[in-house]
């Protein structure tokens, strides 16, 4: 039997799934909607995983990054969780291990990672503010009654862009709002906004952060070619999309979980788990700790939130 690892990446809007061998190929892979339940959309990820691997294969290893990672590996029982800062830098440098430079724009947050030598210098994270960010660009594509998928085609044909403020999403939308009552094109809205959001990133996110190619870009706003366009306009560089630049957190966990493989066999039927989480307040003293509870087939596998230790 041949082997291969399972990296999951779990967002606050979408969940990824890669299955790699032992030579980093990409044996198959999906993208859903997290849609508020990280349990369900990793229970349905896997049903769909499952039934592609080949059947000579075995799956060897489990990783998981992104915002529920910690939750998601006691599930998966995973033999490494790791942050997204991490879980990029390793799936980019796998493939392109010149990068300098790494732009992530994901449904809720985004990020700068510098890279020198292999190694990465630094790097940033956008605030509590989703401006600018794949959820806002989804309700402002709902806004202007367009399929989101359709934003960077609009994007590209505008002749005249015109200025957004996008530094905070209810000013944007006010600022949208006002540009479409007063007869604006669709394709100039939707060009500033795609240009007002490579300005907030670079004004907030890359701040301070030398950007050197070569540069790639990542998260499913790399997806949107007009957000691309006005990245190469403005920092006057090339910039690299690789056709799987949305999945590649959940293909560095799975690089990584290769590397760490523990000589366990994994399964991924995990459609009759039950796996459930519980929370309570605790007064056993002034701290009033919010914990919650972590049950697999219910036995309590974990708590969180203790921070005098008795749970």
């Amino acid at each position: 039997m041949k082997e291969c690892y399972l990296g999951v990446d779990i967002g606050s809007i979408s969940t990824k799934g890669v299955i790699i061998d032992n030579d980093n190929n990409i044996l198959t892979s999906s993208y859903i909607w997290t849609e508020g339940n990280p349990v369900q959309a990793v229970k349905k990820l896997l049903n769909i995983l499952k039934d592609k691997i080949p059947k000579d294969y075995k799956v060897k290893g489990i990783g998981t990054t992104g915002s529920a990672r910690k939750l998601i590996g006691l599930m998966l029982n995973a033999n490494i969780v790791k942050n997204e800062i991490t879980a990029h830098a390793i799936g980019t440098l796998t493939f392109y291990p010149n990068v300098r430079t790494i732009l992530e724009i994901g449904g809720q947050d985004s990020k700068i990672i510098l890279i020198k030598n292999g190694i990465i210098t630094n790097y940033a994270m956008n605030t509590l503010c989703a401006a600018g960010t794949g959820s806002f660009l989804s309700s402002q594509a709902k806004r202007l009654g367009i399929n989101v998928e359709e934003f960077g085609d609009y994007a590209l044909k505008s002749k005249n862009p015109v200025k957004i403020a996008a530094r905070c999403t209810v000013f944007a939308e006010s600022d949208l709002v006002h540009k479409a009552g007063v007869g604006y094109p669709k394709e100039d809205i939707i060009a500033g906004l795609c240009k007002s959001v490579v300005l907030n990133y670079l004004n907030n996110v890359g701040k301070g952060k030398k950007i050197i190619p070569p540069i790639i870009f990542q998260g499913g706003v790399s997806k949107n070619k007009g957000v691309v366009k006005y990245f190469k306009e403005i920092l006057k560089e090339d910039i690299i999309v690789d056709e799987n630049s949305h999945l590649m957190g959940a293909i560095g966990i799975a690089v990584l979980a290769k590397k760490n493989k523990n000589g366990n066999e994994y399964s991924l039927e995990m459609q009759n788990l039950k796996f459930i989480t519980k929370g309570f307040e605790c007064h056993r003293c002034s701290n009033n700790c919010e914990l919650l509870k972590i049950y697999r087939n219910d036995e309590l596998v974990d708590s969180w939130g203790s921070k005098c230790g008795k749970y």
